[in-house]
């Protein structure tokens, strides 16, 4: 049996790095699909820095676990506005 685990190139941990998430989406694109829990509230300061980042944000909400439905749908989101950063 293959066992193949791919995961991002660079992960950062701990306090406060979450100020770095805006300032490195916008080297990587110009409009973000910002991807929400049921409650969309802990994102709004992350929204908010991305578009102080001259970033557009796409909103996509996720109400629970995704299933491969969703999973499309999110994608069918991002293509349609044109999305280049998640």
């Amino acid at each position: 049996m293959a066992i193949e685990f791919a995961t991002a190139t660079r992960i950062l941990f701990g306090d406060g790095v979450a100020r770095q998430v805006a300032p490195a989406a916008a080297q990587m694109g110009r409009r973000a699909l910002l991807v929400t829990g049921a409650g969309s509230g802990r994102a709004f300061s992350l929204a908010s820095a991305l578009e102080t980042s001259l970033l557009a944000v796409v909103p996509f909400r996720v109400p629970g676990e995704p299933g491969l439905d969703l999973i499309g749908k999110g994608l069918e989101c991002a293509r349609d506005a044109g999305c280049d950063v998640v």
